[in-house]
């Protein structure tokens, strides 16, 4: 079994966040580890509260793991300050790794500041060049490439702008536009769509989340990153598919469907 760490935060309704990255790679049979930046009051309803985790605690955390545990994959969620950024890409420097993927979580749903405005530029700076993927949707990836994204042929030059910043790839999720849901993998020379059904749903509490830490999942255990994108897509599809309609907003996404449906 393969080892995975989720680096982000707290989600108190656990549909996000640290919750929803150890759900995923339990679903995709890795043993998943975590380092928490932030602790939120949470609910489908929206963001109420962030409590920021000390940087020298973040810091004990991922060496805690590192010194004593072999790690086949990482995602970075949730880091919204500069200095709990720049903690986290001096630390990992000391340790061999590989197959990371860097979620870059800025606003929720419901419009709280997950990455503070002044912290973008560290995200940018000392995240995105150790990447093997980032994953952003189209807000942040018009946030991290500085321009308006309306298209398909506008996802592409902010992904050229973006891959510009150091990741190996970048895979732009466009969910926020219309139509089937379309996202661009650019590997510096190439893309690739990957395209999936439009699920009549509100229930996409933690989708974000979900996917990038199934990409890390899927990277860890041995796939390349275009067979690695496309299984995190069919698996997020079938978690909206079968989603729960829990609490008074967006609920979350089921991902344990294939589990718990496997033998019916």
């Amino acid at each position: 079994m393969k080892n995975l760490l989720t680096i982000a935060g707290s989600d108190s309704c656990g549909g996000a966040g640290i919750q929803a990255d150890i759900k995923t790679f339990s679903a995709h049979k890795v043993y998943g580890m975590s380092v928490i930046t932030a602790v939120t009051a949470q609910s489908t309803q929206g963001v109420f509260a962030v409590q920021d985790i000390d940087p020298k605690m973040i810091k004990k955390q991922i060496e805690a793991v590192f010194e004593d545990i072999s790690v086949h994959g990482i995602k970075i969620g949730m880091v919204s300050r500069t200095q709990t950024i720049k903690t986290i890409a001096k630390t990992l420097k000391k340790y061999p790794h590989n197959n990371l993927v860097v979620d870059p979580v800025m606003i929720s749903k419901s419009g709280f500041d997950l990455l503070q405005p002044e912290a973008k530029a560290a995200l940018i700076e000392y995240l995105l060049p150790m990447a093997t993927i980032v994953t952003p949707n189209l807000p942040e990836a018009e946030e991290i490439s500085g321009m308006a994204i309306t298209s398909l042929e506008d996802m592409k030059i902010a992904a050229r702008k973006i891959h510009s910043m150091g990741p190996k790839y970048v895979l732009i999720k466009g969910g926020h536009l219309e139509g089937e849901a379309v996202d661009i993998l650019f590997d510096g020379t190439e893309f690739k769509s990957y395209i999936s059904e439009r699920i009549a749903t509100k229930n996409t509490h933690g989708t974000g989340c979900t996917l990038s830490s199934a990409i890390a999942a899927n990277l860890g255990n041995g796939k390349d990153i275009h067979e690695a994108v496309e299984s995190a897509k069919t698996y997020i599809t079938t978690a909206i598919k079968h989603s729960f309609s829990i609490g008074k907003g967006p609920g979350p996404v089921h991902h344990f469907y294939q589990l718990y449906h496997q033998d019916t």
